[in-house]
């Protein structure tokens, strides 16, 4: 195929697949996008997924997790929307930064390109302009993935003034190739409770709006709190204009992993072969329906605490925000036959004396997520001290190494006082303190995107828990923080028992923490963000070693109580 206006590609026929919302937003359109990406992987498509966000911010580094959810890193260390954390862990794959894009990062590029001339002195418009940037982007991320098909979520809701632009570039790509895109869109169908009946009106009207900016949906994926009947399914075809076999029933799940099952069971796979003239091919979702079995079929219980900072939105639980860690610990339950039951405990309480540390003892396991800012860190370095007397298994990220290691501090080596000057600048023992390389940019108020982000190799000691757990002397992981341990402190937490067993080539910085297995079953701690590697067939080596720790122990009835 001839793709003479975005550039030539090895694919000869490269296919696209927008995937849109409508009615209203959160209903899962980044899982519908994971989920199609897996289908088609699995019938031998080479497959890769861009999200779009209509925002101005240039990354999703500066957002509020509260607001946005978890923030999500890639191996070169661009931060993204947490969906891009689903196409990873649905499709396996390792995703560039191209792949991720922002009405702010667009236009940025946009301006930098005029400012350069590189539009050689014509009128720079917002159309065709700011569209025609969208596809380029699009079409890198194509060629640098050599897809056969490559998924586009474009985030929000169909009507929203801020997508305009995201539409307009579908339409502008299916206007060239007729046979080369697919417009998948996801629509809530709500059954009101004083009513009882499944109403598709709302779809009708989102399909319309999408008709309005010259796009016809070819898949209507119906969500709902229970399967669409075929009534329904007749219905939305006719005043949507599309083939009944091409509404998706997309019913409520326990579980996200179910949802390429369902979709294939309505035929989600041959129907895109249809629409994009893609070979016939079989799908072979086994492994992925192995994994599924296992998660349903968990013959017993492993409760873990997640004890967090940002779980509390209003008067709702806000769980995205550590979306991978869960995530991660379901997968490390599953491969194990465990089904992990897990309770979402806000540090603040534990601070405020609103929930007695001794609530701990429930479980058989604790994590400390990353984090930022002040708040509820003095409860999470009460349960990081907690966890280690009481020989509870314990894993912190990032923050939640930094609060075991000043917790250690402070108690063990009697550093009283100690502290990490992100908290306390005027510590006596500045225990964690800002990296080296970090001062400059802090000092100058350059936080976008300036953190040390991305993968960074880590040399592990022989004879570690990390090094047992890995099964290797080097590993790959991925960072986003500005603190770490100081140096200056690192020989006298040593000698207090503390061990680092993770540390960069040049041994300058502490990447792991751990207590030997002697004194602790497990008791560590991780300066980067393990749950981004985390996969739902290949579950991390570090959250399944403590996954297997919480379990055992309470097994063994290896804690001290």
């Amino acid at each position: 195929m001839a793709f003479g206006l975005f550039g030539k590609k090895e694919v000869t026929n490269p296919k696209y697949i927008f995937v849109v919302g409508g009615v209203m937003s959160g209903i899962g359109k980044g899982v519908a996008t994971s989920s199609i990406g897996r289908i088609l992987k699995d019938k031998g498509f080479s497959t890769t997924a861009i999200k779009i966000d209509p925002y101005i911010n240039v990354d999703a580094g500066t957002m509020n997790p509260t607001e946005h959810g978890e923030v999500f890193v890639l191996d070169d260390g661009y931060e993204c929307d947490q969906d891009m954390g689903n196409y990873e862990r649905f499709l396996g794959e390792t995703l560039p930064e191209v792949n991720y894009m922002t009405t702010g990062r667009v236009y940025l590029e946009v301006i930098r390109r005029e400012r350069a001339l590189e539009y050689k002195g014509k009128n720079v418009e917002v159309v065709p302009d700011i569209p025609l940037e969208v596809l380029r982007r699009i079409s890198l991320a194509q060629q640098k993935a050599n897809a056969d098909v490559t998924l586009i979520e474009v985030g929000g809701t169909i009507g929203e003034y801020q997508n305009i632009i995201f539409l307009e570039a579908a339409r502008m790509l299916k206007q060239k190739f007729p046979r080369d895109v697919a417009v998948v869109m996801l629509s809530y169908v709500p059954i009101p409770g004083n009513i009882g009946e499944m109403k598709t009106k709302p779809t009708q009207y989102a399909a319309r709006t999408l008709n309005g900016v010259g796009l016809q949906a070819d898949i209507i994926i119906a969500r709902a709190s229970q399967p669409i009947d075929q009534k329904r399914k007749d219905k939305i075809a006719t005043f949507c204009n599309i083939l009944p076999d091409r509404v998706i029933s997309a019913p409520d799940r326990d579980s996200i992993y179910d949802v390429p099952l369902d979709y294939e069971k309505d035929g989600m796979g041959d129907i895109l072969c249809d629409i994009l003239g893609l070979e016939k091919r079989t799908t072979n979702l086994s492994a992925w329906d192995t994994f599924v079995q296992q998660s349903k079929n968990a013959t017993s219980e492993v409760s873990i605490a997640v004890v967090g900072k940002y779980f509390n939105s209003g008067e709702f639980v806000l769980s995205d925000v550590y979306i991978s860690v869960l995530e991660a610990i379901k997968t490390a339950g599953y491969h194990q036959n465990k089904k992990p039951k897990i309770t979402y405990i806000s540090s603040q309480d534990i601070e405020l004396g609103k929930l007695p540390l001794a609530e701990l003892e429930k479980f058989d396991g604790v994590l400390v997520p990353g984090g930022f800012g002040e708040t509820g860190v003095e409860g999470m370095i009460m349960a990081a001290q907690y966890c280690r007397e009481k020989k509870i298994p314990y894993f912190g990220i990032c923050y939640g190494m930094h609060m075991l290691v000043i917790e250690y501090a402070r108690t063990v080596a009697q550093l009283l006082g100690a502290h990490t000057t992100e908290i306390k600048k005027d510590t006596p023992y500045p225990v964690i303190d800002i990296m080296e390389s970090q001062k400059e940019v802090v000092e100058k108020g350059s936080y976008g995107g300036t953190m040390r982000l991305g993968a960074y190799l880590c040399v592990l000691q022989e004879g570690s828990i990390a090094r047992e757990a890995y099964g290797k002397a080097e590993i790959s992981e991925r960072h986003r923080h500005r603190f770490e341990v100081n140096p200056k402190y690192i020989e006298q937490l040593q000698k207090a028992g503390l061990v680092f067993s993770g540390k960069s080539p040049s041994g300058i910085l502490m990447e792991i923490a751990e207590l030997p297995r002697a004194l602790h079953p497990f008791y560590l701690g991780v300066q980067f963000h393990p749950e981004f590697l985390s996969r739902p067939l290949s579950p991390h080596p570090l959250f399944a070693a403590f996954v297997k720790a919480a379990s055992t122990g309470r097994q063994a009835g290896e804690r001290k109580k």
